[in-house]
């Protein structure tokens, strides 16, 4: 059991936890997600982790409520205990595999959309902890949706876009990019978008235009997060991926997400699972060391 220690809503329909997990603290690192299970009769929910603390044993998560898991999760409190609380699991971000020195001759651009905000976090705090200091965009549809404002002031250079200009810029994150290197004469050699899928592909469609090198998370199609349930099965370039065992982050430029996508809109209905698993066969599913899929 994994007791809560600090619980908060960030804006509508977006929560936040702090949640005593020390081994899964002591190995955190930015660009990784973990798996909850509310209850012993609860799903597998993969979450994207926001932040931790090695020394306090404690991993922040923050997700929004969809399916009946993640309601019964938001209705927890401080502390309340959660089943499991497994990992960290996916491959840490590129980033910190790299050498410091060379990091830091780097210009780096993170851009953040929804929900995607909080796995961008622990990147740029990261980088701020390591003398890095980044820029970051966060996009939102109005001023309310807004999260970890505060939090990333901190530790980067933001900029905030809202669609309707309600508050920060107006317009849509590749906007405000377009502003910042055509108009204010930015220059970038790294670009990292964590947001929903049209988002991030319409970055990755902008910054291949400025031959800016862009990762992206793919952590909005997993589901199962062991790669045994095949929907977050991708093609990156003329490879095929799983998103919970190769990643969650991938060269942008490379993903079919139109595929994706569409892959996204089948796995919802028990037919669209079906034809997806007849179509790609042993393919269907990755990590599991049997089926061929992980190969």
């Amino acid at each position: 059991m994994y007791k809560i220690l600090y619980a908060d809503k960030l804006a509508a329909n977006i929560y936040r936890m702090v949640v005593e997990a020390p081994m899964v603290a002591r190995r955190c690192e930015p660009g990784q997600f973990v798996i909850v299970r509310v209850n012993e009769e609860g799903e597998r929910i993969p979450l994207t982790i926001c932040d931790y603390d090695r020394e306090k044993g404690t991993v922040t998560i923050v997700f929004q409520p969809i399916g009946a898991s993640t309601l019964i999760l938001a209705d927890l409190g401080e502390g309340d205990f959660i089943e499991d609380f497994v990992g960290p699991l996916g491959r840490p971000s590129d980033l910190i595999e790299e050498d410091i020195e060379e990091l830091k001759k780097k210009h780096i651009i993170f851009i953040a959309g929804g929900v995607g905000t909080a796995p961008v976090y622990p990147q740029v705090k990261w980088l701020h902890e390591h003398g890095i200091t980044a820029d970051a965009i966060i996009g939102a549809k109005n001023k309310d949706l807004v999260i970890l404002e505060k939090e990333f002031r901190e530790v980067c250079n933001l900029y905030i876009t809202t669609d309707d200009g309600s508050y920060g810029r107006s317009g849509m994150v590749t906007t405000c990019l377009q502003d910042l290197i055509d108009k204010e004469g930015k220059q970038y050699d790294h670009c990292v978008a964590i947001g929903p899928m049209i988002m991030m592909k319409f970055v990755c469609k902008l910054t291949k235009e400025y031959d800016l090198k862009t990762i992206v998370s793919m952590n909005p199609i997993m589901v199962d997060g062991t790669g045994m349930c095949g929907a977050c099965r991708l093609t990156v370039g003329d490879e095929v991926k799983f998103a919970c065992v190769d990643g969650p982050e991938f060269d942008g430029h490379l993903v079919d997400f139109d595929q994706a996508m569409k892959r996204m809109t089948m796995y919802k209905t028990e037919e669209g699972r079906e034809a997806l698993r007849l179509k790609e066969g042993k393919t269907h599913h990755g990590g599991c060391g049997n089926c061929g899929g992980d190969k």
